[in-house]
């Protein structure tokens, strides 16, 4: 397919440079580029967890060491689920 860009003139000049350095092409360079930038963002998607805390001193001592079903029923309790 074929497509126009808009590239500075010193970045261009900079391409046709290591185009002739490595003897291949522009259109070459900037696939390579697209490849790299478009599997980089890919990978950088990943969910990220916020670093949240609160001002406590941490779980209650009667609820240490409680599985998490504990803990979730203890949450919703009285709350109708």
């Amino acid at each position: 397919m074929k497509t126009t860009i808009e590239i500075s003139d010193p970045l261009l000049e900079a391409a046709r440079q290591v185009a002739v350095q490595e003897k291949t092409t522009v259109r070459a360079l900037v696939e390579e580029g697209l490849h790299k930038v478009i599997a980089e963002r890919r990978q950088s998607r990943g969910f990220k967890l916020r670093r949240a805390t609160f001002k406590g001193n941490g779980l209650q001592p009667q609820v240490t060491g409680a599985s998490w079903e504990r803990l979730r029923d203890l949450i919703y309790e009285g709350h109708g689920a």
